[in-house]
Order: structure tokens, then sequence, then C-alpha cells
């Protein structure tokens, strides 16, 4: 934990939290929205906050490999990338789920090389899911979350959207992009009480790499956890009111990059 808390108990929509000196108090459960919850970052975020007696609202395109039947999780099929049918599907989001009152970004896709390796078609994918689509969504959500006057967004950047690398125009495009909407809706929105931060992880070690030919270092110090990241955002969720974590950057104690032969783990 990275506060002292107080217990949390409750099978409802509310908590009965336990305090010192035996005062118990019902506290509604807070609503958080995480997408790319079946994998990697997104599923420890969401696991993290089921433990920490949220009730989350997850968006993945497949859901097969997390069969969570946590009673305060709901699952919602859909494919971020598919803009043409995201701003029905957003409004039927909202329509059945009003009372978001947070949201962490997490789908997105890794794709990595030179430049001109990438078609036209390629190009416009990648900055679909990892760009373009947060933008809709967040939009989607904002009316709502100003109308109540409090709510927190967290983006989920990367490294790459710190410096740009060799073979990574295109992924740190997409986060640059990121980390400059999250800084300009910080401005926008906070007279209307919303916190808005983002995430900088460096290489964390999940499924992300199983498609590419570079990974971590295999020694601990050479990753980070998706636990370390839910840890982060459930940072952001439960700071002060008043208190915003704009950005957090984690890095591993070394960076090793490693290219496995064919064949190798």
């Amino acid at each position: 934990m990275l506060y002292p808390r107080t217990a949390a108990t409750g099978t409802g929509n509310n908590i009965v939290s336990l305090r010192a000196g035996g005062l118990i108090m019902e506290q509604p459960r807070k609503t958080i929205l995480v997408t790319g919850a079946s994998s990697g970052i997104g599923r420890a975020i969401t696991t993290l906050l089921l433990e920490q007696g949220y009730r989350v609202t997850g968006v993945a395109r497949d859901f097969s490999k997390f069969p969570c039947h946590d009673q305060h999780f709901t699952a919602v099929s859909m494919d971020l990338s598919d803009l043409d049918k995201l701003p029905g599907q957003l409004e039927d989001l909202i329509r059945n789920e009003p009372l978001i009152e947070g949201v962490v970004c997490c789908a997105g896709s890794g794709r990595f090389g030179s430049l001109e390796e990438f078609s036209c078609a390629q190009i416009r994918s990648l900055l679909d899911l990892n760009l373009t689509s947060q933008i809709c969504l967040v939009r989607t959500l904002l009316p709502g979350m100003k109308q109540r006057g409090s709510g927190n967004i967290i983006f989920m950047g990367s490294e790459a959207a710190l410096a740009g690398g060799k073979r990574g125009a295109i992924y740190s495009a997409a986060k640059f992009g990121l980390r400059g909407l999250a800084q300009a809706l910080r401005q926008e929105c906070a007279a209307s009480g919303l916190r808005i931060s983002i995430i900088n992880p460096g290489m964390v070690k999940t499924g992300f790499f199983d498609e590419l030919d570079f990974r971590p270092g295999e020694t601990t110090d050479n990753y980070i956890l998706p636990e370390d990241v839910a840890r982060a955002a459930l940072l952001i969720l439960e700071a002060r009111e008043g208190t915003v974590f704009d950005e957090i950057n984690l890095s591993p104690q070394k960076k090793v990059i490693r290219f496995p032969k064919p064949g190798e783990d």
C-alpha cells in the first residue's frame, strides 16, 4: 500500500470503512474506467483497484484471457482502433455507466522500424489506437465529469513520450501526442475540478514485447513490473483533493535491451 489505509469491506455498491476507534462509515464505491483492461498494465491496474474497493469498468477487445468474476467488475468488449464504430460505442458506454469518476487509458500497441518501412495504413492504424481513440474517449467522458466537478484522467505514456528513439518514430509520435494532450487538458480542466495526469514507464515486463524483436534484460533491475505502474496509478487516484500528480516517470534501475535470437524467449 502507498498510504496507511482504512480496512475496506462490503459486497454492495458501498464500502464499509473500519477506522481507528471503531468508527464505521459507508462510502460509495467509485467507478473507474480502465482501457486495455484484459492484459499487461491495464490488467494490473484493474486488479489493484478491485482489491482497493473500487468498481471497475474494463474495456478491451478480448477478455478470454482475463475471466474476472469480481462482482464489481464490468467487462465491455470494444475495439478502440475502429474509429468508425467508436462514437456510437462510447455513447452506449456512458449511457450504461453514467457515473464514471475516473479513466485510466492503457490500451495501445507497439510496432517499431524505420519510418519508410511503414505503409500509410499501418501508420494510421497505430495512431488511431495509441492516440486518436484516447482523444475520442476522453472527449466523450469530459462533459459528465465537468458537470460533476471532479474526476481523474490518467494517460499511459511512455519513456518514448520523453525522448524519441531510433526505429520508434511512429510510437514516439503517438506518445508525444498523448503527453501534449495531457498537458493541455491539465490547464483546460483545472477550473472544473478534474485532475489530469500521465504516467511514463520505461520497459515493462508484459506481453507487449511478444511480437517484437527486442525486450528488457532478464534481471529484476532491468524492467518494471505492471504492478509498479498500477501503484503509481493508485497514488494519483488517491492523492489529497486539490493535489495533482501532473506526470510520473518510472524507469528500471538499469536499462538493458535484449535482442533474442529466433526461438529464444
